[in-house]
């Protein structure tokens, strides 16, 4: 079979929008929220209730009726179900949400108040310092879109809305292949060994992104053994290290043209990480190839195993964050680097020593500065943070 597509190399915006909008979105599942913390919502949200429920204290005081001075006849604490009424001249002591009495005028801070035996003065009122039932949330009111990350401010306006559960978008799962004759997975390399760097930082990638934990294969440089696990069915997205060259031991193109794949971005425009691609399997599955150099695989990453996740989840896309890039970093030329960077006051400074196979300076930053053809020092560039 004939691997479909072509071999075109495609620009590294395009590779990213690429990867995002060809996928389409997992299922949906209810989980609580006490779990839900990161995960990207399937649908909408809207309120079960009106918050408050019911007219509130906003501030520690006394909660009056009509002109002063008035006579403190009681207290109202927070949780109180029916704290009756007030008459004009009265007062009671009230606590920051408890419910106001009928025929409350206001509520007078205890900083604003005199008070002598049982009774308040103070200055005329000018604020009721009182939260009307239903002024913040009613039944009905959307409180979040579909596609939107569950941050913890997010978790507390659901809870206040009165949800228990969240429809969350499934994790995608994910089959991470570390190919090479080469790679140890621990301990300290042989001879003409090296250690496993991709496997690692591609997991915590995958984790932050909102995959699920990955199933972790490792291949040697064997055509026949790739082509099992790849066609192997279980997950949502293949992810094969160190073997989307075209190399003598690269055998992933082979496979994927024996599988029937439609190839997506073979090759990307960019430096690092020129030979990554993205192919669709024909049962809906995803393959990502990656570079086998470790800086060229993270940018890889970054270009379309996240987006392609962000696909998958149907994620709300997230502004573009850009500073200006200072230090001495050389114009792109006709195609975008990536360059890891430090996000200082008001710029991003660059790390020095980054190469595709060195980690050290992607270690020590924050990101990667964006340079696309003609950028020039100094001038703003885009800035992908690493996931979380």
């Amino acid at each position: 079979m004939t691997l479909l597509g072509t071999r075109r190399t495609t620009g590294w915006r395009e590779a990213r929008a690429r990867a995002r909008t060809l996928a389409r979105p997992v299922g949906c599942e209810a989980i609580p929220l006490a779990e839900a913390a990161g995960r990207v919502l399937g649908a909408d949200v809207r309120s079960r209730t009106q918050v408050p429920g019911f007219d509130t204290a906003a501030m520690d005081g006394y909660a009056v009726c009509g002109d002063g001075p008035w006579v403190i006849v009681g207290r109202v604490l927070a949780g109180t179900a029916s704290p009756g009424a007030l008459a004009p001249g009265t007062a009671v002591e009230i606590a920051t949400g408890a419910p106001v009495p009928d025929a409350t005028s206001a509520v007078v801070p205890y900083e604003e108040s005199q008070v002598d035996r049982d009774l308040v003065e103070a200055r005329p009122v000018r604020k009721t310092h009182i939260r009307r039932a239903g002024e913040d949330l009613r039944p009905g009111d959307v409180l979040a879109r579909a596609g939107r990350e569950l941050t913890a401010p997010l978790l507390g306006l659901l809870a206040q809305g009165g949800a228990d559960t969240v429809p969350a978008r499934r994790r995608p799962s994910v089959r991470l292949v570390v190919t090479g004759d080469e790679v140890v997975a621990s301990g300290l390399p042989g001879p003409g060994q090296v250690r496993d760097a991709l496997g690692p930082f591609v997991v915590a990638l995958l984790e932050r992104s909102g995959a699920s934990g990955p199933e972790l294969v490792a291949v040697p440089d064997d055509h026949a053994r790739l082509a099992e696990v790849v066609a192997a069915g279980g997950t949502d997205v293949v992810v094969v290290t160190g073997s989307s060259s075209v190399g003598r031991a690269d055998h992933l193109h082979a496979v994927l043209a024996e599988l029937g794949a439609s190839l997506h971005v073979d090759g990307v425009a960019c430096r690092p990480g020129h030979p990554q691609l993205l192919a669709g399997l024909p049962d809906g599955r995803w393959v990502v190839g990656l570079p086998g150099n470790p800086f060229a695989g993270l940018v890889a990453c970054l270009t379309v195993l996240v987006p392609l996740l962000d696909g998958l989840l149907g994620r709300v896309p997230r502004p573009a964050f850009r500073l200006p890039v200072g230090g001495p970093v050389p114009p792109p030329g006709t195609v975008t680097r990536l360059v890891p960077v430090r996000l200082g006051d008001g710029e991003a400074v660059p790390v020095a020593d980054a190469g595709p196979a060195r980690l050290r300076a992607a270690a020590d930053a924050d990101g990667l500065a964006v340079l696309e053809p003609g950028w020039t020092p100094g001038q703003p560039a885009e800035i992908l943070r690493f996931p979380g």
